[in-house]
């Protein structure tokens, strides 16, 4: 499918991203942590049939970042996502989620169930938990980076070669996966490119839900429910862990097959044949 660039305003600011498709089911497809809409381009190829849009999530990409003081947390990314959906006309509409993004599509699907037809997560369901006894530590060090990130300054890239070398390295991404992620990533400044993403993004969150409110969450999922992993399991999602939470889906199936955390992108015609049909139904 031809993807091209669209924008809509929403309460935070504008939205940037790219749609494809103009029959069929509707989905939005949300991107991973610090990635953006360039994620499912690999995969747009394969999913003749679908109207897929996928936006660059508030503060990554080209879209607007949260005003100054305002955190990025869950709840925001629903309400983001869910505005968009608003600005769309979208009533209804099936969500398609990589890693972060798979987080967020598993809790609008808990949350709001009478919007959400389908949903399909890729290598996450749920989001991250944590203990109860970890609760002061991770307030603390939460408090801790937020203090000290306004005297932290943008690293400048002469050109892209640099960046692109640093994602690939960091999450086992080809050239061209990576690139695509890169491409739409970053802006221009003088004497070259900085990361176009929110700085607040990388800042640990002070709360966390525990594995118990998650697996509530999950349970609440009433919708059909395609989850996709890849094997070797990545160190978030462990076994039994990924598999445990997906036999909580009252209506759901589990694939795993063999690849990496970006099976999307680096092995697309397989996973659109995973997802695909179950989109169109």
């Amino acid at each position: 499918m031809t993807l091209r660039e669209f924008e809509v305003d929403i309460p935070l600011g504008r939205i940037t991203g790219l749609r494809a498709g103009h029959d069929g089911p509707r989905v939005l497809a949300l991107h991973g942590w610090l990635d953006n809409a360039a994620s499912f381009v690999p995969l747009a190829d394969h999913l003749a049939g679908v109207q897929l849009v996928a936006p660059d999530l508030p503060g990554h990409g080209r879209s607007a970042h949260l005003a100054p003081g305002a955190e990025y947390t869950s709840g925001v990314a629903v309400n983001a996502v869910l505005d968009i959906a608003d600005a769309l006309g979208w009533e209804t509409f099936s969500l398609l989620g990589h890693s972060m993004g798979a987080g967020i599509a598993s809790l609008m699907a808990a949350a709001v169930p009478h919007r959400v037809q389908r949903l399909v997560v890729i290598e996450a369901l749920g989001g991250l938990a944590e203990t109860v006894e970890r609760t002061a530590d991770r307030w603390r060090e939460a408090i801790a980076a937020a203090r000290a990130l306004p005297g932290k300054r943008l690293r400048v890239f002469a050109d892209l070669a640099a960046p692109v070398r640093a994602r690939m390295q960091a999450n086992q991404l080809s050239e061209a996966a990576a690139r695509l992620l890169v491409e739409r990533g970053v802006r221009p400044v003088e004497g070259g490119f900085v990361w176009s993403s929110d700085p607040r993004l990388t800042l640990p969150t002070p709360q966390r839900l525990d594995e118990a409110q998650l697996a509530a969450l999950v349970a609440g999922i009433g919708c059909p429910t395609t989850v996709v992993y890849a094997d070797p399991p990545q160190p978030y999602f462990p076994e039994p862990l990924r598999s445990r939470r997906a036999s909580l889906l009252p209506d759901g199936q589990l694939h795993v097959i063999a690849g990496t955390h970006y099976l999307h992108m680096e092995d697309p015609a397989r996973v659109a044949m995973l997802i695909g049909p179950f989109l169109r139904a």
